[in-house]
């Protein structure tokens, strides 16, 4: 069985990052976001849902929130932070925690050209620095991104 966790540290807390680590095989946990359109965003409003109805939410501690603060309106962490949070928190190798969000989701969804570097392949990169953070997005061979 599979486990999906969203690693952004607040939806689920370390301690249970860790337990998740210690006792599932890396080969079974994927690494998943329910990011919305403030992902990334600096703390302050966002929109949850479409730009003329949406409904107004707050981005703060890592995480978006109703306007009453009373619950998650959803998930603010990019995949970089997911990977860092499951070496950091966690405990993962870099590898391991690349695995959980590339190799394996793309292994349970069955597709086979995807999810690792090999010939035939998607030519689908990211580069990180040494803190985890993004420095390029290669998409279908062609760089997309640099910071």
């Amino acid at each position: 069985m599979t486990v999906e966790i969203i690693a952004d540290g607040i939806h689920l807390p370390k301690s249970l990052l860790q337990f998740v680590y210690k006792f599932k095989d890396v080969d079974k946990i994927i690494l998943i976001t329910d990011s919305m359109r403030g992902a990334g965003q600096a703390n302050g409003e966002s929109l949850l849902g479409s730009l003329k109805d949406g409904m107004k939410c707050i981005i703060e501690d890592g995480v978006a929130k109703l306007p009453d603060r009373s619950a998650f309106a959803g998930s603010v962490a990019t995949a970089d932070r997911l990977v860092r949070n499951m070496i950091v928190l966690a405990g993962a190798t870099l590898p391991e925690a690349v695995k959980m969000i590339t190799e394996n989701p793309a292994r349970l969804m069955k597709l086979n050209n995807t999810g690792t570097l090999e010939k035939d392949y998607l030519a689908d990169i990211v580069i990180f620095d040494e803190e985890i953070h993004v420095k390029r997005t290669i998409v279908g061979g062609k760089t997309v991104f640099v910071s």
